[in-house]
């Protein structure tokens, strides 16, 4: 596993309370499909989506902060009891600022995974800047947390997952 400035983020993931995530290039692979009739078609992987699902069900806070524009995404992300997304955003600094003074948060308990550019600002008021491993050199170098996977590939998965397990809720209330 790949850690940035050699540091090991395993010890800082047990104050991680709240999760944001960008969409394409993180929730997707950030290929678009475009049809004839102009439609911007994306995947997202279904174990990030139930990774988002337990996340919620547990308790965690989960906000989602993207560029793009897809009612498809909403859809999505609502399906999975996803409610805190920002669509259509410019400046994810001040939506991000926004979102954690209002729901009166401590930015340290805060992971924000991102894999572009447009992120690059917005990581930087987190606990833990975190990325996939194909996310842009920019922000490989901010991030404390390298997913061995790529976005859309099950990064999300990975993250929400090993953060549930130290806090003993991934498995919470499934039967084994």
């Amino acid at each position: 596993m790949y850690y940035p400035l050699g540091i090991n983020p395993l010890g800082i993931l047990q104050h991680i309370r709240v999760f944001v995530f960008d969409v394409d290039g993180v929730l997707t692979n950030g290929d678009l499909l475009v049809s004839e009739e102009g439609q911007l078609l994306r995947t997202m992987n279904i174990r990030d989506g139930y990774a988002l699902k337990r996340a919620v069900e547990e308790g965690y806070k989960v906000c989602i902060i993207t560029g793009g524009h897809s009612q498809g995404v909403v859809k999505r992300l609502e399906g999975l009891a996803v409610h805190d997304i920002f669509l259509g955003v410019g400046d994810k600094v001040a939506v991000l600022r926004k979102y954690i003074q209002s729901h009166d948060l401590d930015p340290s308990t805060v992971l924000y995974m991102g894999d572009d550019l447009p992120d690059f600002k917005a990581m930087q008021l987190v606990g833990l800047p975190a990325c996939p491993v194909d996310a842009a050199p920019e922000i490989i170098g901010i991030s404390r947390y390298v997913s061995p996977l790529e976005g859309g590939k099950g990064c999300a998965r990975d993250v929400i997952e090993k953060v549930m397990r130290i806090h003993g809720t991934w498995l919470k209330g499934i039967n084994q």
